[in-house]
């Protein structure tokens, strides 16, 4: 990575990861950034983070040879603008939005399909701020590179060599692709869950026995129903047209379904569940969905020589067998960085106990 001073508009979960990654890698690297809570700038900046505290967007980005948008997708386009007057010969901008359309039409709006690479670090937490920021967040996460039409290769290079400091995996590609890309397996799934958690609270009965007994495959499938309401209602509203698509996609081969189901088409429904199993199978653990049920959980460790052979001894220690072990690539929904898998729920409890004695951070 050759930037020197690199500037961030927002310093939240993913700005503030971005940011302790990137002096991690270069020390010597200078970062500048504006937030609207100065206290946590400050803390930032305590914290050997933030070189120089902004108290906006003014003149002083002139010196930035990158800048990070890391604030609301509602709120990004705007800060497209504001820092466009500011901008030196040869300075890059980039965003770290979930959904890519919108800003890419500011983008071309504004002429600035030469200074601008959009991008998507898939990496996330349920605890949101820059308290709560890593310098690991983003290892072995994706992160998805959006460059506009017509894009210096320079550019795009710039931003794979970012996401390479930071221990990512870059992944190029449109903007369009991206959107529709996420719609299918993110953005469909949220919905499909807080759907079906909705459908079971109304068919319910008044001694709640589905509540009570929902546990395994439900709990697998809907544990993403427990997003930010408010994220989820902008996603939705920025990536709208990629969600309906799918959405009525899924609409018709539910419809298929139901019919296959009240004709009693055995052969059609044995074709669903083979097909589906097939190439679930396919797909690699480390591209983790709520499919099945399984007894595993996250740990939130530094992938660095040793790591994971330290973890697997602890629990050998105490007879505890793995049943797999994998590094989670997409890490969207508070997943930690190293997923492990048990054979039954006495091992999994054994080991997060085990775990929790030994002061790893552990996600559900």
């Amino acid at each position: 990575m050759k930037e020197s001073v690199i500037g961030f508009i927002g310093l939240g979960l993913i700005g503030g990861s971005l940011a302790r990654a990137l002096k991690k890698a270069s020390p010597e690297l200078t970062v500048m950034a504006y937030m609207r809570s100065a206290d946590k700038l400050r803390q930032a900046q305590a914290d050997g983070v933030v070189d120089e505290i902004l108290d906006g967007v003014d003149e002083r980005l002139g010196r930035c040879d990158m800048i990070f948008l890391c604030t609301p997708v509602e709120y990004n386009e705007g800060y497209l603008r504001a820092v466009k007057p500011y901008l030196k010969e040869g300075a890059l901008v980039t965003d770290v939005g979930s959904t890519k359309t919108s800003i890419h039409q500011a983008v071309k709006e504004l002429s600035m399909e030469g200074v601008f690479v959009g991008g998507h670090p898939m990496a996330g937490s349920e605890k949101t701020g820059y308290e709560n920021s890593t310098d690991h967040l983003l290892e072995n996460a994706y992160y998805m590179i959006t460059p506009p039409e017509g894009a210096p290769k320079e550019n795009v290079e710039r931003l794979v060599a970012v996401a390479k400091a930071v221990s990512a995996i870059p992944m190029v590609l449109s903007c369009g692709e991206h959107d529709l890309a996420v719609a299918a397996i993110s953005h469909l799934p949220h919905i499909v869950a807080s759907s079906l958690v909705n459908l079971v609270r109304d068919a319910d009965d008044d001694r709640e026995t589905m509540k009570q007994i929902a546990a395994g495959g439900f709990k697998d499938i809907t544990r993403i129903a427990s997003a930010s309401p408010e994220m989820w209602e902008q996603i939705c509203m920025t990536n709208t047209g990629n969600i309906a698509e799918m959405l009525e996609r899924y609409i018709t081969s539910l419809q298929s379904v139901l019919s296959s189901l009240r004709g009693r088409d055995e052969a059609a429904i044995h074709r669903l569940f083979d097909s589906s199993r097939a190439y679930r199978n396919s797909i690699s653990d480390r591209s983790r969905g709520a499919i099945e049920p399984e007894y595993s959980f996250s740990v939130d460790i530094v992938d660095e020589v040793g790591s994971i052979s330290t973890l697997s001894v602890i629990l050998a220690a105490k007879g505890i067998s793995i049943k797999n072990i994998g590094i989670n690539h997409s890490r969207e929904h508070g997943e930690g960085a190293l997923r492990i898998s048990f054979y039954d729920e006495e091992a999994r409890t054994a080991a997060w106990n085990r775990l929790t004695d030994y002061k790893y951070t552990l996600i559900p």
